[in-house]
């Protein structure tokens, strides 16, 4: 059963539109959606708010979010989170048979 998890970065200013481009030139998006498991990764900017980003982040299984979450990426995206002060609040979506 396939995992669904809805990410909103928030920050100050252009801090989440800054945080989704360091991510895309540094190659992290790309790591990630290389992963065993990843089915989505793919960022969203709200018309109604400009200083957040959605991130719908989907994965087959728990396995591959707990590896995922296990890989020395985690650090690199925690690093730039923390660079440009961003919030965020996680949703998780599980698929019913």
């Amino acid at each position: 059963m396939g995992i669904t998890v809805n990410i909103v970065y928030s920050g100050s200013d252009d801090n989440a539109e800054k945080f989704v481009e360091e991510m895309i030139a540094s190659g992290i998006v790309d790591r990630v959606r290389s992963e065993l498991g990843n089915e989505r990764y793919e960022y969203f900017f709200p018309v109604s708010n400009h200083e957040s980003v959605l991130l719908i982040d989907q994965w087959t299984d728990q396995n591959a979010i707990d590896l995922h979450h296990k890989s020395p990426m985690m650090s690199e995206i925690a690093q730039l989170r923390d660079k440009y002060k961003l919030r965020m609040k996680v949703t998780r979506y599980k698929e019913i048979d």
